[in-house]
């Protein structure tokens, strides 16, 4: 079901200073910040010869990732995103065995401007999961 693995998401609670030592330090590639409201984050992107990393800060009020980082204030691993075809498909074979899809079960768009859903941390081993359509 699962295709390649699309990012790892780490959630910071300094962007530019996050995003400045991939660039500087590790002499990756460091998109633009970007905002997503309907997600409640401002993301950055990292390209990778073989995957992405995204950088997620909290927007606004009510961010997730603001809930996220109260719990670890230094940051840290927020999730994983793989690659389905079809993610209407993919969300029916998970609820059919048990998963818990979160957000209401239907996908929404992420910051690729591709549908997303997400997976619920206890299901999959305390690691929650995304799932993006190619």
């Amino acid at each position: 079901m699962i295709g390649r693995l699309n990012h790892v998401a780490i959630a910071v609670p300094d962007l530019d200073a996050a995003a400045a030592q991939y660039r500087n330090t590790l002499g990756a590639e460091v998109g633009a910040p970007q905002d997503e409201p309907d997600h409640g984050v401002t993301v950055v992107f990292i390209t990778l010869p073989n995957t992405k990393i995204e950088l997620l800060h909290p927007l606004g009020e009510g961010s997730p990732i603001q809930a996220f980082l109260d719990r670890n204030p230094a940051g840290g691993i927020h999730h994983m995103c793989f690659e389905v075809e079809d993610i209407h498909a993919a969300r029916d074979a998970l609820l059919a065995s048990g998963a818990r899809v979160l957000g209401g079960g239907e996908p929404r768009i992420g910051a690729h401007g591709k549908p997303v859903l997400f997976l619920h941390p206890k299901d999959f081993n305390g690691c929650l999961i995304e799932l993006e359509q190619l």
